[in-house]
């Protein structure tokens, strides 16, 4: 089993100074790929020195557009991605490969409570687990680990939907579970990154509660929009009522409400259609 080990980074060379070394020393017979999103300091070059393949974007594109060249360039059978800040440790694949012997397709590294940047950070994240357990129907520990391990046919399939920017593990995550396809979680304990992160709380946080909305509908639309759509029901019917018993009559605001309520399940019923579309494979 070739194994290929991909790194996205961006300005990450007091990381990759760190997490190389150890990683060329623990699985010389890999193909270690190191993805530079645009890189301004020496990324490049300290990659080049501890032997990995650079594979190099002449500008920033995102964490997951460099995630996707590092997999287009891999030649490995299994794809093991990581951070390239230093917070994840080598000697842990072994263990991600074995489960993944087990016969999963997908295996994360699951972070525990210590393993969070910060307590916001954390409750983000718990809430993000939360709601990709309820939209799957499977317990879901850790949803935004960057440290996995993949059978690469299959995350080959998925490729066209990851963004280029935030989430590639959410979105990865959630496809699989869509398409049938087994994961599984290992614990791992996780280091300080070197470094400062890329994460700006405002910006970042605006885009994650975009991705909440995106797992819903890439996943399973009318999870989302059948609450909706039964909240806009029974505020029209309740509204109905009160007016009724008042003052004797059906108002615009009531048909307003009822009518948004059958617009909203008619738009998640399409969405149905469309996701299950996307995810059919064509025949090989």
């Amino acid at each position: 089993m070739r194994v290929s080990i991909i790194l996205p980074a961006k300005n990450e060379e007091q990381g990759l100074a760190r997490t190389l070394p150890a990683l060329r020393a623990m699985w010389p017979q890999a193909e270690i790929i190191v993805s530079d999103d645009g890189s301004t300091d020496g990324t490049g070059r300290v990659a080049a020195e501890y032997g990995a393949r650079v594979v190099r974007s002449p500008y920033s594109m995102g964490n997951g557009a460099a995630i996707k060249r590092g997999v287009r360039a891999a030649a490995g059978d299994v794809i093991v991605f990581m951070d390239a800040d230093g917070q994840h440790d080598a000697v842990y694949i072994d263990a991600l490969l074995a489960k993944l012997g087990e016969g999963y397709d997908l295996v994360v590294g699951a972070r525990d409570a210590a393993g969070q940047a910060n307590r916001s950070r954390g409750a983000a994240n718990r809430f993000y687990n939360e709601l990709a357990s309820w939209m799957t129907g499977h317990r879901v520990l850790d949803l935004t680990s960057g440290f996995r391990a993949v059978r690469a046919d299959r995350f080959n399939e998925f490729l066209h939907l990851l963004p280029n920017g935030f989430s590639y593990p959410t979105t990865s995550t959630m496809a699989f579970f869509r398409s049938g396809y087994p994961v599984a979680y290992v614990s791992i304990p996780v280091g300080r990154r070197v470094g400062r992160s890329h994460i700006r709380p405002l910006r970042d946080g605006v885009r994650f509660l975009l991705i909440i909305f995106k797992i819903a509908t890439l996943y399973s639309p009318l999870k989302l929009f059948a609450p909706l759509s039964l909240l806009f029901g029974a505020l029209g019917l309740g509204y109905y009522g009160y007016t009724f018993a008042t003052a004797h009559r059906f108002t615009n605001m009531s048909m307003l409400l009822l009518s948004a309520a059958v617009i909203i399940f008619l738009i998640g019923l399409v969405s149905e259609q469309i996701t299950a579309l996307v995810y059919c494979r064509s025949p090989r």
